[in-house]
């Protein structure tokens, strides 16, 4: 039997194939601070964008895209603002937040999901 860790990173893995067949770059997986992590860290022509991806067993509670709530919106803008000091890109460079969600037989990938949380 899979822990959630192992599934969690079974789906991750599909997550990069898929975007990565839609001609993204990942940059960086699993990218962490004492804030948190962001799963995928991408370049998507002159976007850098930060990636989370879901994956639920079955839609019983609720879809896996439904599963970025606010809280973890904040948590992801936060750690990509650090990421962006970290890596020296300026305050206006063009970033966009993705969700990837992942069911058993299906990935779907949902581009600019979300705006910059403070």
């Amino acid at each position: 039997m899979q822990n959630n860790r192992t599934i969690g990173a079974e789906y991750e893995e599909r997550a990069v194939a898929y975007l990565e067949q839609q001609g993204m770059q990942i940059l960086e997986r699993n990218f962490r601070s004492r804030k948190g992590e962001i799963d995928i860290i991408a370049k998507d022509g002159e976007y850098t964008v930060f990636v989370e991806v879901k994956y639920r067993s079955s839609e019983q509670k609720g879809a896996p895209s439904e599963a970025v709530t606010l809280a973890k919106q904040k948590t992801i803008c936060r750690v990509a603002d650090f990421y962006r000091m970290k890596h020296g890109l300026g305050e206006f460079a063009p970033i966009r937040y993705d969700v990837v969600a992942c069911s058993k037989d299906e990935v779907m990938w949902y581009p600019n999901a979300f705006a910059h949380r403070y």
